[in-house]
Order: structure tokens, then C-alpha cells, then sequence
């Protein structure tokens, strides 16, 4: 059934359980746009609950755009959810135009029933240039800083995985997971990317799931933005894929060269999504159907492959 809205369109997206249900929260534009391409400059975050990941009641939106000046003024893009000291923490991207190029930035919201959201002063941090390309120095379409995937490390501390770029070699191939981590969720501190580069344009909306003693990341690549060094050596046309790869630590470093996809290419932004029966599934949004044409709407659930759980 999924779910899909007759006015917007939905995208990329992010998920929490609380009593019972699921809340799904989506990147989401107006379908009167016309042009889908337009929605990155639209997109506001909507809101929706299911009891079974299939049926789902749409609520009020979670949170939008900023003020005209702001640093999230054009667009709210991807994020993530944790819960820290009984307070839920939406990590978000803020989208802004400075002098003609898309900067992004990582702020959080916070809510003590997942309902109505606050938003905090920010942003909370950008990219680094001892590491990172950055508005004033890209090589790129976009300032690539966005994404937020926070969890709690072994470690005790909170980390970040960003949808970033370093900043040498070639442009096609500098695509990485950036790492912040933070000691509360309000001081953040930013580090050296978990990942070479060399493989794809970027890494987006990546996610780290545990899976019995290790653990699985996710990523997402457009089929045009993975680097000819990784067509060459694979000797493959690739499509659009949301991207698996086991990995030992959670926080890295990660070989990003023997990730693989996961889903069917219409299928995209993929996430495995915990069950409350311990589960795990997928969850996508649909991308382009067969003539090319932009889908925008939830997919039903997609089993995890049980050989997975395993290996």
C-alpha cells in the first residue's frame, strides 16, 4: 500500500518508534511544481504514523523552511532521529543560497512527543576545509554537508555520519562519509571523513544498522555520480542504488569500494527499518517508474533477506 500523497510529492525520509507506532518523517514538495527536479528548493518535512508500516495516517508537518536570511532559508533536507534524557532530537539539513550555491548545514530540532518540534539556534556545524570542500572552495554542484545519520558509539560519545566530499583528487570520486561526533548532542566537534574517496560524486543519506555482532552501512548513489575509476574497475553501467556494506566498527574506517546494491533501481534512499517483533525491513521511496517519469511516494515494506542477518 505504501504510501503515497495526491498534492506532494515524498522523498527522502527518516523514522522512530514510539507506543506502538512508526513515525515517518519525508522530504516532501508540491506535485504542482511540475518540474520534480524543482522539489530540492520546496522541500519542507512531513509526517506520517502506521502501526504497520504499510498503512499510514498523515499528520501534521514536522517542521520547514526558515526565515527569508536564515542559514535553513531555502529548504529543509534530510535527517535523523535519537532520543537523549527523554527528549527526541531531529537532526536535520538546512538549505541555503550564498552568492548562486546551495550551502548545507546540519541544526536540530527537538520534541518531548515526536508531535511539535522546536527548533534550536544553529547550525550546529558545516563542513571543515582541513578536510572537506566547503562553500568557498567546491568542486562540485553544491556544498555537499547534509544527511545527518547520529547515533550513540561504543565509545559513549555521539557521532555523525554527513553525505560530504573531500577536498583533492578527482572530482567525480570525492564523495565520502564525513564523521562529527559530540559528547551531549549541543557540542559538536567535527572529524576526518570514515571512508576513502575515489568511488562515487557522494554518499547520501547513509545509515549504520547493527546487525547481530556487526553491523551494516547504507548509503545512496545516483547511477551518473558514481566515478569512472569504480565503472573501469567493475566494468558496469550503473543505476541508481542505495548501496549495503558490512562493516566491523561502527565508527570506521569503512571500505567503501566493496559496497554493493541492495534494492531494485526504482527504488532509492533505501533504509532497514527495526521492527518492534525485532525484524528488519526495508523501506524506500519509488523513484522513476519505467518511462523515466518521478514516482515521489513510500514504498510498501521489502523483506531483509534472512541470509543477511547472518553473515
Amino acid at each position: 500500500m505504501g504510501l503515497r500523497l495526491e498534492d506532494r510529492w515524498i522523498w527522502d525520509f527518516w523514522t522512530a518508534r514510539a507506543d506502538g507506532r512508526y513515525h515517518a518523517f519525508y522530504l516532501q514538495a508540491p506535485r504542482a511544481l511540475g518540474d520534480p527536479n524543482l522539489r530540492h528548493a520546496h522541500a519542507s518535512v512531513g509526517h506520517a504514523v502506521s502501526e504497520d508500516l504499510c498503512r499510514w495516517t498523515v499528520l501534521d508537518d514536522a517542521i520547514g523552511p526558515g526565515e527569508p536570511g536564515s542559514w535553513d532559508a531555502l529548504a529543509i533536507w534530510t535527517g535523523s532521529i535519537v532520543r537523549h534524557e527523554g527528549v527526541w532530537h531531529m537532526f536535520y539539513t538546512g538549505a541555503s543560497l550564498l552568492n548562486g550555491v546551495v550551502s548545507q548545514r546540519i541544526g536540530v530540532a527537538v520534541s518531548d512527543d515526536l508531535m511539535g518540534w522546536e527548533k534550536r539556534p544553529g547550525p550546529l556545524f558545516s563542513a571543515d576545509a582541513r578536510w572537506y570542500e566547503t562553500i568557498e572552495e567546491h568542486d562540485w554542484y553544491e556544498e555537499a554537508w547534509r544527511d545527518p545519520w547520529v547515533f550513540k558509539g561504543p565509545d559513549g560519545m555521539f557521532h555523525a555520519l554527513v553525505t560530504a566530499r573531500v577536498n583533492e583528487g578527482p572530482p567525480d570520486g570525492r564523495g565520502v562519509i564525513g564523521h562529527a561526533l559530540s559528547p551531549d548532542l549541543a557540542k559538536w566537534e567535527v572529524a576526518p571523513p570514515l571512508t576513502g574517496s575515489g568511488e562515487f560524486g557522494h554518499l547520501e543519506v547513509s545509515q549504520l544498522v547493527p546487525v547481530n555482532k556487526r553491523y551494516v552501512l547504507v548509503f545512496s548513489c545516483q547511477g551518473n555520480l558514481v566515478s569512472a575509476a569504480r565503472r573501469a574497475r567493475l566494468q558496469t553501467r550503473p543505476s541508481d542504488a542505495t548501496y549495503v556494506l558490512d562493516v566491523s566498527s561502527p565508527l570506521g574506517p569503512y571500505d567503501i569500494s566493496r559496497a554493493s546494491p541492495a534494492l531494485l533501481p526504482d527504488l532509492y534512499s533505501g533504509r532497514l527499518i527495526e521492527k518492534y517483533d525485532g525484524t528488519k525491513v526495508w523501506l524506500a521511496f519509488r523513484n522513476l517508474n519505467g518511462h523515466g517519469t518521478f514516482l515521489g511516494e513510500l514504498s510498501d515494506p521489502i523483506p531483509w533477506a534472512s541470509h543477511q542477518e547472518t553473515r
